[in-house]
């Protein structure tokens, strides 16, 4: 049996941090380890029982959810525990999202998504994949792309150091699909795609698909509204 996922729910609102709690407990497969009312107790709070996700509302007095994210994805020296961060929003267009996927968050939720959503939330960032809502990231990402023109620069540049193959594994996840719609779109083995989208990660030295995403778009290979 493996092990259940640890989370803990880093939220100023002591409702919401109880209710979500109370639904992923009861879930088999994950341990809820801990609640924070501010993005500051959040990161020690993390720091002290190692979760593999954080549930990390964006917007909290003392530390916001962004600064905080960043604590936990840069560690200092000597830290080794990087978790995944999940960002919770009352918006599904946010600023501060941008930059949390920018800095490492491997996806978002809204907070009055249905409670199945949030289970599968935390289940899809545990396996290491990211990005969530297809629909609502495709807007959330061009809108980014369209506020911020592409930096040709150094990220164009390494681009080169992906195949043609990668390159269009690349392209369909920046445009929000699924390992399995890629594979049905390149005609392609789903366990292929998993490798080439492996591939991508490691040669651009990016920790997760959001991140694919957001270099995709700043690097030119697509714009929004292709």
């Amino acid at each position: 049996m493996s092990t259940p996922t640890r989370v803990i729910i880093v939220d100023d609102q002591a409702m919401v941090r109880a209710g979500f709690a109370a639904l992923l407990a009861a879930q088999s497969d994950i341990d809820v380890v801990g609640e924070a009312p501010d993005g500051a107790q959040g990161v020690e709070l993390s720091r002290s029982t190692h979760p593999d996700v954080v549930l990390m509302d964006v917007r909290m007095p003392e530390m916001d959810g962004l600064e905080a994210a960043r604590r936990l994805l840069a560690p200092p020296p000597g830290v080794t525990h990087r978790p995944r961060v999940l960002m919770l929003t009352t918006f599904d267009v946010d600023d501060y999202v941008y930059e949390a996927l920018r800095a490492g968050a491997s996806g978002f939720l809204l907070k009055d998504a249905p409670p199945a959503d949030l289970i599968a939330a935390v289940r899809v960032v545990a396996s290491g994949d990211a990005l969530l809502a297809p629909s609502v990231t495709r807007r959330l990402i061009a809108d980014f792309a369209r506020q911020r023109p592409a930096t040709r620069g150094k990220p164009a540049l390494r681009l080169k150091a992906l195949t043609e193959r990668e390159t269009e594994v690349l392209t369909l996840v920046a445009r929000g699909q699924s390992n399995t719609e890629i594979a049905e779109t390149l005609v392609l083995a789903e366990q292929t795609v998993k490798t080439h989208v492996s591939r991508v990660l490691t040669k651009l030295d990016l920790r997760d698909r959001a991140q694919a995403v957001v270099f995709a778009y700043e690097s030119g290979l697509v714009a929004p509204g292709e």
